[in-house]
C-alpha cells in the first residue's frame, strides 16, 4: 500500500464506538474508508452536517449533500443539516470527540502548522478555514502527514517554522513511518510501520524522540 493509505488505515484505528469525528481534507478523509468493523462513528462536517455516510458508492449519493471536502454523500437516519453558526457551536463547544487533520509541520511540543505556505516575500497562501476551531475545540487532535517533504526534510520538528494554526494541541502524530504521542515529557515513539526500524524513524525525524523499551509495529 502507498504512504497515504497506510496513514489513513492507522488513523482509522483511533476511532472509538460512538465518537463524533471531524475529518480534514486529504488523508484524514481517506480514514473514513477504513473504520474498523463493529465501530460506529458520527461524522461531523464543518459546512453543517451531522451523521453522514462515511463512504458513498458512486450513483447512490444525494446530489444536494456534500461533506466539507466537497465529496457527495448521504445523511444517515437520525442525521441533520444546519447552518455554519450551529456547526461551529458544536466544534467550539467541545462536542467533537476527535478530529483528524493534515499538517505541513508539527513539532515535539504539539504545535501544528497546517495552512500557510510562502508564495512570495510577504505573501502567504490564504486562510486556515475551520482548522483553528477544530484544533482548540476537539477533545482529541490526531495529526496525519507524510514524515518528510519532497526534498527529504523532516516535517516532525523540534519547533515549527511556519505560522501556527494552534499551539500545544496535538495529541497523536501518524506518518507512514511511525506513530508518535505528544506527552508532557516530550514526543514518545509509540509504533513503527511494518518493515521500518526505530533507527530509521530517528534518522528521518528532526524532533527529539523518546523511546521507552521495544517499539511495536503499527496496528493496521
Amino acid at each position: 500500500m502507498d504512504a497515504r493509505e497506510l496513514i489513513a488505515r492507522r488513523a482509522a484505528q483511533e476511532f472509538k464506538d460512538g465518537y463524533v469525528v471531524n475529518l480534514g481534507f486529504g488523508i484524514p478523509v481517506l480514514a473514513a474508508s477504513y473504520i474498523p468493523e463493529g465501530v460506529e462513528v458520527i461524522l461531523q462536517a464543518e459546512n453543517g452536517i451531522l451523521n453522514f455516510e462515511a463512504v458513498t458508492r458512486l450513483g447512490e449519493e444525494d446530489p444536494y449533500i456534500a461533506d466539507a471536502a466537497c465529496q457527495p454523500t448521504r445523511i444517515l437516519p437520525g442525521g441533520s443539516t444546519f447552518d455554519l453558526a450551529m456547526s461551529f457551536a458544536i466544534i467550539r463547544g467541545g462536542h467533537v470527540d476527535a478530529t483528524i487533520l493534515g499538517a505541513l509541520e508539527v513539532d515535539q511540543e504539539g504545535n501544528i502548522a497546517n495552512w500557510a505556505l510562502p508564495l512570495s516575500p510577504g505573501k502567504w497562501s490564504p486562510g486556515m478555514g475551520g482548522a483553528m476551531d477544530l484544533l482548540v475545540g476537539a477533545k482529541r487532535v490526531i495529526c496525519t502527514l507524510q514524515h518528510t517533504d519532497k526534498k527529504g526534510r523532516s516535517k516532525i520538528l523540534k519547533k515549527c517554522t511556519l505560522p501556527l494554526s494552534a499551539a500545544k494541541v496535538v495529541d497523536l502524530i501518524i506518518t507512514e513511518l511511525a506513530v508518535m504521542e505528544v506527552t508532557p515529557e516530550g514526543l514518545v515513539l509509540k509504533e513503527v510501520a511494518p518493515g521500518v526500524s526505530v533507527d530509521q524513524v530517528k534518522a528521518a525525524t528532526e524532533a527529539d524522540l523518546i523511546v521507552k523499551g521495544p517499539v511495536p509495529e503499527m496496528r493496521l
